[in-house]
C-alpha cells in the first residue's frame, strides 16, 4: 500500500516542457529543433511564451545551423543532407537570462 490508500506503483511520467525548462535554467541554449528533436516538445513557441507569461526572462539570437546541429550530436546523431549550406543557414537560439 502506498500514501494513497492503494497497491498500484506508478512510474513517473516523462514531461517533455519540463525537461526543457529545466536544461534551459541550467545555462543550456536551446533551438526549436533542439526542443522538437531533444525533448519531444511539440509547440516550443508556445512553451516559451509560458515561460515569459510565469516570469522567466527569455533572451535570443541568431546563430548559424552548423552551431545547432553540432549541439544536438552531443546527445543523438543529426545527419544533414551534404549539399545543405547550413553555415550560411541561421536559426534563433533562446537561452535564460540570469
Amino acid at each position: 500500500m502506498n500514501e494513497y490508500g492503494n497497491s498500484k506503483v506508478t512510474k513517473p511520467r516523462y514531461q517533455p516542457a519540463m525537461a526543457l525548462r529545466e536544461h534551459m535554467l541550467e545555462g543550456h541554449r536551446v533551438s526549436l529543433l533542439e526542443a522538437m528533436l531533444l525533448f519531444g516538445v511539440q509547440a516550443p513557441n508556445a512553451e516559451l511564451a509560458r515561460m515569459k507569461k510565469n516570469g522567466f526572462i527569455i533572451k535570443s539570437q541568431r546563430a548559424p545551423m552548423a552551431k545547432i546541429i553540432r549541439r544536438i550530436n552531443d546527445y543523438a546523431v543529426c545527419k544533414i543532407p551534404k549539399n545543405l549550406p547550413c553555415s550560411e543557414i541561421h536559426m534563433t537560439e533562446y537561452w535564460v537570462s540570469k
